[in-house]
């Protein structure tokens, strides 16, 4: 089967981005330097509950704060930590070739409300899109099962009749253990390119 939707992870895949900018920027006015501000920000329990809607984005900047010192005050902060992407051009132009072909599409991504505000004010591309699933919105993040589920709720589809593309393998895994039609992103060359071996062959 031809996918009837197809399903984008967002950062890495449509979107770059570089929490070392936010570490840098958010440094300057902090008492915390760049180098220990960076693991905090990416790959921290606090970031996993601002991105899980564990806390809001007023208590995220208010720990933030307390944690680093930072003085600046909350529409500095904002602008400052969201403003780390850029767009992945060919991979946004490959999600215009299949809008243009009438092809549903989704957004699936660990994130939060600071980086979704700035990503859609910022990339007029990302308003182009059937539906968004969060995991901030939602309580889950990937690769739990619960929020893939919430994926064919909104998408009303299962099975082989979702494309799911993602960078993060153990993303994938959950995807295929789903049943979806899954592609591993590690370049838009390779992606594009698998994507279309699978609609090829489904084709047939």
């Amino acid at each position: 089967m031809a996918p009837k939707v197809v399903v984008f992870d967002l950062g890495k895949v449509l979107v770059d981005f570089d929490y070392g900018i936010a570490a840098t920027n958010l440094a300057a006015l902090s008492k915390m330097p760049a180098a220990e501000m960076q693991p905090m920000l990416e790959k921290s329990s606090l970031l996993v509950e601002f991105e899980t809607g564990a806390m809001n984005r007023d208590q995220f900047f208010r720990r933030v704060c307390d944690a680093t010192g930072f003085c600046g005050d909350q529409g500095e902060f904002n602008l400052l930590f969201a403003d780390i992407f850029s767009a992945i051009q060919p991979m946004v132009d490959f999600h215009a070739r299949l809008r243009k072909a009438g092809l549903p599409t989704y957004i699936f991504s660990n994130t939060n409300d600071l980086a979704v505000t700035h990503i859609r004010a910022r990339f007029p591309f990302f308003s182009n899109f059937d539906g968004y699933i969060y995991s901030f919105e939602h309580g889950a993040m990937k690769p739990q099962r619960k929020i893939y589920e919430t994926v064919e709720r909104v998408t009303g589809k299962r099975g082989d009749e979702i494309c799911y593309i993602d960078d993060r393998l153990e993303n994938i895994e959950t995807g295929k253990a789903m049943c979806w039609q899954t592609i591993w992103h590690k370049s838009p060359e390779e992606t594009v390119a698998t994507y279309q071996s699978l609609s090829a062959a489904r084709a047939k």
